[in-house]
């Protein structure tokens, strides 16, 4: 990669979370400064920041600067940070990550500790957070690579690379290990409809990589499929059950129905942060919905008359029967998925 892309860092001055603003990409290229509650929840929430890894990575820091800002050492300083904690976790429900990295700062917080040693806690859990994000990027990358031979073509959805991660991604992290070893892969990206994070994030930073990208309409995969113009499919998640199911978004669902059919490799590459043993299946994944004017006025354009109705969610799952193999930071896992 010509320069590492860094979606979520600390400030130069450690002040704030700094996070580059992807409903501005491919157009703009904007960094924002994440320093209170209120604009850590917003960003994760508008999707400013976004991929399970780099909102949960997002989600440790943002806890930490939003503690900083706003507690003061009273006698409800405690009570205070669990209130900024749950506001945060809550901040989007399906993705597994934000509430794990939540949640595993907060368990370190002493209750009987002063407020300087709980902030001084926080910021070092949240920096192991983001150091262990990059490492496990950097290891999936490797493990993944091992899929991908030369002339290999690619179809992913959504965006799992280093704009939804701490590091260089998920599902691109194999594709950018086996370019820089000089081997020739070609990605298409589903546009991903409705908010286009396929052709807005994923081609944007594959193309800067040097990696040929070619963008392709949501409903355009069946048939390049079908004229053999891919060799596997390769996907990030936000949630994996405990028996395998996926949880990725709204249209994996379709890629993967349409790889089996066509029998096609299909691979989910996740961290082990996004194995969920809590949840039994797919079935149990909560689905965020989302506002219709993602769908009716994308991108500020109405598109759907005004007295429709819009169903958006912005999930899917897909059963694991249909997962040729999910790629960990730890190894590959293939079906029956036993991860414990």
């Amino acid at each position: 990669m010509t320069s590492p892309i860094e979606a979520v860092r600390w400030s130069p001055d450690a002040s704030a979370v700094r996070i580059i603003d992807q409903r501005r990409l491919p157009e703009h290229y904007v960094e924002r400064d994440l320093r209170t509650l209120d604009e850590v929840v917003e960003a994760i929430q508008t999707l400013s920041v976004r991929g399970a890894p780099a909102i949960g990575v997002c989600g440790a820091m943002g806890l930490a600067v939003a503690a900083e800002a706003g507690t003061s050492a009273s006698p409800s300083f405690h009570a205070d940070l669990r209130r900024i904690a749950l506001a945060i976790r809550e901040a989007r429900p399906t993705a597994v990550n934000l509430a794990w990295a939540v949640d595993r700062v907060m368990a370190l917080v002493d209750a009987a500790a002063d407020r300087d040693t709980v902030l001084a806690v926080l910021r070092r859990e949240a920096t192991r957070i983001l150091d262990e994000d990059r490492a496990m990027c950097r290891a999936i990358g490797e493990h993944g690579s091992a899929l991908i031979a030369d002339g290999a073509r690619v179809l992913t959805h959504c965006n799992a690379g280093a704009l939804a991660t701490g590091g260089m991604g998920t599902a691109l992290a194999p594709v950018y290990v086996a370019h820089g070893r000089g081997l020739r892969v070609a990605v298409f990206a589903d546009e991903t409809r409705p908010l286009l994070q396929g052709s807005r994030l994923t081609a944007w930073e594959l193309a800067r990589a040097g990696v040929p990208v070619t963008v392709i309409s949501d409903n355009m995969a069946a048939s390049v499929m079908r004229s053999g113009h891919v060799d596997l499919c390769i996907v990030g998640a936000d949630r994996i059950a405990a028996n395998g199911d996926v949880a990725n978004k709204i249209g994996t669902y379709g890629v993967a129905v349409l790889a089996r059919h066509h029998g096609i490799p299909f691979y989910v590459a996740a961290p082990t942060s996004t194995i969920d043993p809590a949840t039994a299946t797919g079935a149990d994944i909560v689905i965020e919905q989302r506002a219709a004017e993602e769908v009716a006025v994308p991108f500020g354009v109405r598109i759907a008359p005004v007295d429709a109705s819009i169903h958006n969610p912005a999930f899917d799952v897909t059963p694991a029967e249909l997962v040729t193999a999910i790629v960990t930071d730890t190894g590959i896992f293939r079906g029956p998925y036993r991860f414990t």
